[in-house]
């Protein structure tokens, strides 16, 4: 790394309004997405009466992404990044319309889903780092944080809506009518790209005569030349682990003791906290000193799980689930500032998808073990008679369905507190603020990027 710089003559975002074109447009589309995503659920339970295919699409959902991030980051340091986002909604639109076909002809079956499902994933691993990258570049540097907190609140909003809206259009225009709509909001996703100019930073000389897998480890030696920025990471693997190995078994925990209806009620209680931690991120914009804040947040974040774990009761479910989302904003909000402001914008494509499969590389692991671990060995275990029913976790969290997952819930949410405390300890990541200059440039200035 020399000392060298390269003029790049982009000048700092002086408003938010290319940032709100592309917000809304993909919050519409976003909203489609999750009309699909509710029937298509309703249509394979309807077909196959079990629990295992939906593992399997989350898995093949997620895994693809995580694998190919790394590339699709070196992608986006290379190529026009608004043209990566459009072809990415334009080719995620194709498979929701080839739904539509199979469903309409009468053909369609649970492998088709799986296949599309993994395509999806490859398609969303290519718009994730282009998209994240952008936000440096067209959104003020003091205003990242509300940035953040609207991008957070669009997700909010999706969840709060869509089983509600997908509910009543499944009753009145069926599966068919939903993929249309579907359909038809990626247009305004395409064309709010399409209305705006995304600054593309100059690529250094050094950069140029690189190759993809050159590309590919650079971001994981940059992460690994600053500690806290990688031991971050490595926190939040732990957490990503602990938080999807008990969520995913949110449904059948619910659904072994209450009806539809209660779990409906507390899905959208999820929303509801979700929304709320979201408006209070992009309203407020996190505080000066990040790092306690972010994990200070996922402190009381995974306080929920050991809430909603206490009592077979929907109240207690419903008051974990929304203290877990309320917090997730903000902590994810502050944490997307960090990294923006640190990691310097002509590499953030690079850097950003290295980050995010070590964040989530853990969670392919938690969708596989969390079922079976569940079914053979904690929900036993706590049925009446079973191993634990007599001792103290039996008398305390009582016994019966559901208790094994309540457990599982609690050893998540007290595990997560552990290493929470641990991070906090550790001067490196305590210290990322003080430790590492930012990147970015004030309100105004052309950017200096520093040759690699």
């Amino acid at each position: 790394m020399t000392s060298a710089t390269l003029e790049t003559n982009v000048e700092s975002p002086r408003d938010m309004k290319t940032f709100f074109t592309i917000w809304i447009g993909q919050l519409i589309s976003m909203l489609g997405s999750g009309l699909t995503t509710f029937a298509l659920g309703v249509w394979i339970y309807d077909q196959t009466k079990q629990a295992t295919p939906f593992a399997i699409i989350v898995l093949l959902g997620n895994l693809p992404r995580i694998l190919l991030l790394p590339f699709a980051g070196s992608i986006a340091d290379r190529f026009n990044r608004r043209l990566i986002m459009i072809l990415s909604d334009s080719l995620t639109a194709l498979m929701t319309f080839a739904i539509f076909l199979l469903l309409s002809a009468g053909n369609l079956q649970l492998w088709h889903i799986y296949v599309i499902a993994a395509l999806m994933s490859i398609f969303g691993a290519f718009q994730e780092p282009a998209y994240s990258a952008s936000m440096s570049m067209i959104v003020p540097k003091e205003k990242l944080g509300s940035a953040n907190g609207l991008v957070q609140m669009g997700q909010a909003i999706t969840n709060v809506l869509t089983p509600v809206l997908a509910g009543a259009l499944f009753v009145f225009i069926g599966f068919n009518g939903i993929l249309i709509i579907d359909f038809v909001t990626f247009f305004f996703a395409v064309g709010a790209l399409l209305l705006v100019r995304i600054p593309q930073p100059e690529i250094t000389p050094e950069h140029k005569q690189s190759n993809f897998m050159q590309d590919m480890s650079f971001g994981w030696k940059y992460l690994r030349e600053r500690s806290g920025l990688f031991g971050l990471l490595l926190y939040y693997a732990m957490v990503n682990f602990l938080l999807n190995w008990s969520a995913v078994l949110m449904i059948p925990m619910v659904l072994s003791r209450f009806s539809a209806d209660v779990l409906g009620i507390i899905q959208t209680v999820t929303g509801v906290g979700m929304l709320a931690g979201s408006i209070l991120m992009s309203a407020w914009g996190g505080p000066k000193r990040r790092i306690p804040a972010v994990i200070g947040f996922i402190g009381l974040a995974v306080t929920g799980f050991i809430v909603a774990g206490l009592q077979p009761n929907p109240f207690f479910i419903g008051a974990g689930v929304f203290i877990l989302m309320f917090f997730i904003p903000l902590a994810s909000g502050n944490s997307q500032v960090i990294f923006q402001s640190k990691v310097a914008r002509d590499v953030q494509g690079r850097v950003f998808s290295v980050r995010s499969a070590i964040s989530q590389s853990m969670m392919p692991i938690a969708f596989l073990t969390a079922g079976p671990l569940a079914d053979k060995f904690f929900e036993p275990m706590m049925q009446t008679g079973g191993a634990l029913a007599n001792t103290f976790l039996g008398q305390w969290l009582g016994t019966g369905a559901g208790r094994g997952v309540a457990l599982m819930f609690i050893i998540s949410g007290v595990v997560a507190l552990f290493v929470t405390v641990l991070v906090y300890a550790n001067p490196r990541i305590r210290n990322i603020e003080d430790e590492l200059p930012d990147e970015l440039p004030a309100e105004g200035q052309t950017a200096s990027t520093p040759t690699r």
